[in-house]
């Protein structure tokens, strides 16, 4: 799977459930302080995520996804054995009650 910059939160949904039953894991990471209601997040931490395993997708956000987007190739940098992604939107366009479907994937 090719990965681009940003994924809204339906793809971030789609894609977590599609890549998390092939074995890869997807991270939803909090760069902000402020988690999402209803959704499992980590918050930030370099050291803890270079000890994920290799292959893993990072999708970070911040409050508009503007910081994350900007700062995305200094994760990619800092990050080389894993995916980077920035949640497009960020925490203000997430949607706590939207689900995705076995149907939809």
């Amino acid at each position: 799977m090719k990965f681009p910059n940003e994924w809204t939160q339906k793809e971030f949904l789609e894609n977590k459930k599609k890549l998390e039953a092939e074995g890869v894991k997807v991270l939803l990471i909090d760069t902000i302080l402020s988690p999402i209601e209803n959704a499992d997040t980590l918050i930030y931490n370099p050291f803890e995520l270079k000890e994920e395993p290799q292959g893993s997708v990072f999708v970070f956000y911040c409050d508009t996804g503007k910081a994350t987007l900007n700062r995305l190739e200094e994760y990619k940098k800092k990050f080389p054995k894993h995916h980077c992604i920035s949640l497009h939107g960020g925490r203000g366009y997430w949607r706590k009650n939207m689900t995705v479907s076995d149907e939809q994937t």
